[in-house]
């Protein structure tokens, strides 16, 4: 199959960017979106040219390095799926792409579809630690843990921190992912002594980040790959408020 791709090309995070159009034929409709580039990167090395910059590693949807913007949709048009995880098979032949970096001024474009997250990384840095004694593990039945709250812990615990939730959302705010972390840590017995701590310290990191305000529109719901639901996000503006009032 053959494919039409406008990519964003940008030399580093101080030149500006524009994009640029490839035509991608011979593809097999069975390679991943990322496997595409690589044959594309392949080509472009050939001729002398400098391939397209991308970020990723597991290529299995697990580790959150993949991502950027296909057709204005966060991963692409398919759901609950990383780009890495996303198949040619999803478009026609002679279809046009248009390939972005994330858009959001915590998230600088480094390369062409590479951008810094490292705002997610002093996010988690602020309060996503829990103490408890180092040494062997704990045998898993030591501690009860209510059904309810281990699987809404589980599943707040699925956020691979691809940032897909950022790029989708209007403001740019980081409400799904910190609300992620926030819920996973505070629902289980081991993260409650930092429960209220936690929310005040990652909340005011994701301000100095330059996050934008969430506005409850759900896009970064229906863009997250894990399914991450935006329960999470109520939950952290409790425990958030809750540590408000606690501390004053």
């Amino acid at each position: 199959m053959k494919l039409i791709l406008h990519i964003w090309r940008q030399k580093n995070a101080a030149s500006a960017g524009r994009m640029v159009r490839y035509e991608a034929g011979d593809m097999n409709p069975d390679m991943s979106m990322l496997e595409a580039l690589d044959v594309l990167n392949e080509r472009l090395i050939e001729k002398g040219e400098e391939p397209v910059a991308f970020e990723h590693d597991c290529r299995e949807g697990i580790c959150g390095s993949c991502g950027f913007m296909i057709n204005g949709v966060a991963h692409g048009p398919q759901r609950l799926t990383t780009t890495c995880q996303l198949t040619l098979r999803h478009f026609k032949d002679g279809d046009e792409l248009y390939l972005e970096p994330w858009r959001a001024k915590a998230f600088p474009v480094l390369k062409d579809l590479m951008v810094d997250r490292g705002a997610f990384d002093r996010i988690i840095a602020a309060g996503g630690y829990i103490s408890v004694s180092t040494g062997s593990a704990p045998d898993g039945n030591a501690i009860p843990v209510a059904k309810d709250n281990a699987d809404r812990a589980m599943d707040a615990a699925a956020c691979i921190g691809c940032g897909a939730c950022v790029a989708a959302c209007p403001n740019a705010a980081a409400a799904l992912f910190t609300g992620a972390k926030i819920t996973h840590l505070g629902l289980l017995p081991q993260g409650e002594p930092e429960r209220h701590e936690r929310a005040l310290n990652m909340v005011a990191q994701w301000n100095i980040e330059g996050f934008g305000a969430c506005t409850n529109l759900g896009e970064c719901e229906a863009a997250c790959p894990k399914g991450i639901r935006l329960e999470v996000i109520a939950r952290m503006n409790h425990d958030y408020l809750a540590a408000s009032c606690h501390r004053r």
